[in-house]
């Protein structure tokens, strides 16, 4: 499809996990774009690990398009303590509903994969052709390769029915709208709640996990909403893509970076006791931009500042 606004105005698109983090601001990109007929599947409404929610979802949408962003996730404590919900609820979910929507002639079907997929010591940049070559960090292997399978799927439904398929990798999301949660929150949402909280109570340590040497990459939510449009309006290959920033950063210097853009004067422990995680985690991502001329426009510290000013506005005190 093209990029035009009237390409996406006749289509019916359908965004799971359009209500989450990521699928609200793709959901606003779509109207931005013209599109008219938006459905999100509601949790309350549609179970989509059970196939007869999904069959029943596709009847009351009747989408061209499916943006699957729907997963049940969380950080490595949420990943430590629920592999098993983790694993079934995602794979069932992405690999049923791309069955339901090839069988119901719904025209494309973007998934979403997830960094976590990529094998733990994965050469650095991550490249896509790099996804085979290794089993993924144990504490996030079973959500990884859940995901994972949507590839596989996407490639050999494409292969043998001629199936619009596509999987895109993006790596690890912040932003405005995140989840702060500290049970299941990722790293910069975790970090600038203690440093904030510590800030408010006098607190002159945070504890940081592990011991601040892995490095991760981080993209905008915003940035990786545009990016999954793009690819949905220019790119129809089988193979899978990454979508980041490009920039790296270790865990020691984001933990510094965010006390400074909050304020916070305490000083950061490290507590080795608990997990690193993947060592380093960056990628390579000359192919979207190749495929689809997506590349990521959001300064690093201006979005972190934008999410740190976003929360401190919306937080209950």
């Amino acid at each position: 499809m093209s990029s035009s606004a009237d390409s996406w105005e006749k289509k019916r698109v359908c965004v799971t996990g359009g209500a989450g983090f990521l699928g609200s601001y793709v959901t606003a990109k779509l109207r931005e774009r013209g599109a008219k007929e938006v459905f999100i599947p509601r949790i309350e409404d549609y179970d989509l690990v059970k196939p007869e929610d999904i069959k029943r979802m596709l009847d009351d949408s009747r989408p061209d398009v499916i943006l699957h962003l729907a997963a049940h996730v969380g950080g490595i404590g949420a990943n430590r303590e629920h592999p098993a919900e983790f694993f079934y609820d995602n794979l069932m979910m992405g690999v049923q509903l791309m069955h339901q929507a090839w069988l119901s002639g719904v025209s494309k079907f973007v998934a979403l994969g997830t960094v976590c997929a990529y094998p733990k010591f994965t050469p650095v940049p991550f490249h896509e052709d790099d996804i085979w070559n290794g089993y993924p960090e144990e504490t996030n292997a079973p959500y990884g390769l859940a995901k994972k399978m949507l590839l596989v799927q996407a490639q050999a439904y494409r292969e043998q029915y001629g199936y619009n398929a596509i999987f895109l990798l993006p790596v690890n999301l912040y932003g405005p709208r995140d989840n702060f949660d500290p049970r299941s929150s990722h790293v910069i949402p975790a970090l600038i709640r203690k440093c904030l909280e510590a800030q408010e109570t006098g607190q002159e340590e945070i504890v940081v996990w592990g011991d601040g040497s892995p490095t991760r990459e981080f993209l905008f939510v915003e940035d990786a909403a545009e990016g999954i449009l793009l690819a949905t309006e220019k790119f129809n290959g089988s193979e899978p893509v990454n979508l980041g920033s490009g920039q790296e950063i270790s865990i020691k210097d984001l933990a510094l970076l965010i006390a400074r853009l909050t304020g916070y004067q305490g000083r950061m422990v490290f507590d080795t006791s608990k997990p690193n995680g993947q060592p380093r985690r960056a990628l390579d991502t000359s192919r979207a931009e190749q495929f689809f001329g997506f590349k990521a426009g959001t300064n690093f510290e201006q979005g972190l500042q934008r999410t740190i000013d976003w929360y401190r506005e919306h937080r209950m005190h």
